[in-house]
């Protein structure tokens, strides 16, 4: 343990030592699990979650909107191939917004709330906000 300007941290080692033998940490990787498990087991474990490919510029609007609501989701960044297997172990269907694409899928609460069109569509409706509340999300 260090103190950097009066803030207690852990060595990085120790943390990445105890997430690799402890499985109830939200975003550990087992080796034996499939794809599929692991992507339903990271919706389940998290209130609200993007899967996105790294290039996507609508997942950093939709972190933009989030931080600006006071929640900051859990961003898993998938390659081409890796969004598309996502989304086909999802049964996501892809929208008019992203269906060449790939584009973001976003998990409130465990449900598919669609991409940037369906997450602005729920807050210009004025059901973001409790949605992410009833997900644990958010807390004002």
């Amino acid at each position: 343990m260090t103190e950097m300007q009066g803030i207690s941290c852990r060595p990085l080692v120790e943390r990445t030592r105890k997430t690799a033998t402890t499985s109830t940490i939200p975003l550990s990787i087992d080796v034996a699990e499939t794809t599929e498990a692991r992507i339903r087991r990271l919706i389940s474990e998290n209130p609200l979650i993007i899967f996105s490919r790294s290039s996507c510029c609508m997942c950093h609007v939709m972190r933009r909107l989030l931080a600006t609501l006071g929640v900051h989701p859990t961003v898993i960044e998938l390659d081409d191939a890796e969004m598309g297997r996502a989304r086909a172990a999802l049964e996501v269907q892809d929208s008019a917004e992203g269906s060449s694409s790939g584009g973001p899928a976003v998990f409130i609460g465990g449900s598919h709330v669609g991409g940037m069109e369906g997450l602005m569509a729920l807050h210009l409706s004025g059901r973001l906000l409790p949605m992410l509340r009833d997900a644990g999300a958010a807390w004002l």
